[in-house]
């Protein structure tokens, strides 16, 4: 089944325009700066700093994990392994450069559903955004639907209580702001 979604997934994207294979080639690692510029806008604009500051410290810890697991599965990258599919829109990583999971949607995962928490207005968006951004990885050839699904359930398991629970151990009542002019005029911050 993972072989044979493979398969359809390569197969349609190599009928695909060239703008859209640069843009998924691309696009991935762009959207993984994306995601880190918000975890520092979310730190400079929020009232509390816990649950992003927790948010990306278990998103690295998701990528340390994800790194563990490739070596301990040792999944050859499909690239390689699938016979009879079209071949990658991406350079096939080198041998040893393990599948499963994929670190991409890993961190992806980790870093949307930890923004999500520590940034509720942004979720509507930036969740289907980590899908899309994992989805790729399948799109340009280097890794199976599986290892992306793998990785992004990892990243939101290690990342969200991470943040979930500092933003709780600080309290809904009584948050500190960062600017104390935030308290002089009653405004509220962009985070909240």
């Amino acid at each position: 089944m993972n072989d044979e979604l493979y398969r359809d997934v390569t197969s349609l994207a190599r009928r695909t325009p060239d703008w859209l294979h640069t843009l998924a080639e691309y696009g991935t690692d762009a959207g993984l700066l994306l995601l880190a510029a918000l975890f520092a806008a979310a730190w400079w604009a929020a009232p509390r700093r816990a649950p992003v500051v927790a948010g990306a410290a278990g998103t690295a810890g998701a990528y340390g994990l994800s790194e563990l697991l490739k070596v301990w599965v040792e999944r050859e990258r499909p690239c390689r392994a699938v016979h009879g599919a079209a071949a990658p829109l991406a350079d096939c990583p080198p041998p040893g450069d393990w599948s499963f999971p994929s670190n991409h949607a890993t961190i992806a995962g980790a870093a949307a559903v930890a923004l999500a928490v520590a940034w509720p207005r942004i979720a509507g968006w930036v969740l289907p955004f980590a899908v899309v951004l994992a989805v790729s990885r399948v799109f340009v050839g280097v890794h199976y639907p599986l290892d992306v699904a793998a990785g992004l359930a990892l990243g939101a398991a290690v990342a969200a209580p991470c943040a979930a629970l500092a933003r709780v151990r600080i309290g809904g009542t009584g948050s500190r702001r960062r600017r104390g002019a935030d308290t002089l005029t009653g405004a509220t911050s962009p985070i909240e």
